[in-house]
């Protein structure tokens, strides 16, 4: 992975269970709010945290969606 946050590679977010996505997808809203607010005030010292932030998002929008369409498979609680 290039870019984004280690802590959410794929292989990462396939063991997450719903609940716990949704709270990683708020908790990088809240985190790209952030960075955007600081770039637009000049306070922000890495633009390429804005980029792997945006990233993180959709990687963990599309492992939603492929799992409402059956591509994925949510974790048991065996696991």
């Amino acid at each position: 992975m290039a870019i984004g946050t280690k802590d959410l590679a794929p292989a990462e977010l396939d063991g997450f269970d719903d609940e716990k996505l949704v709270a990683e997808l708020k908790k990088a809203k809240e985190e790209l709010f952030n960075l955007r607010f600081q770039s637009a005030t000049g306070q922000l010292e890495s633009h390429g945290r804005l980029k792997a932030v945006r990233r993180d998002i959709a990687r963990i929008y599309t492992i939603l969606r492929e799992r409402e369409l059956g591509i994925r498979t949510a974790p048991t609680a065996s696991e």
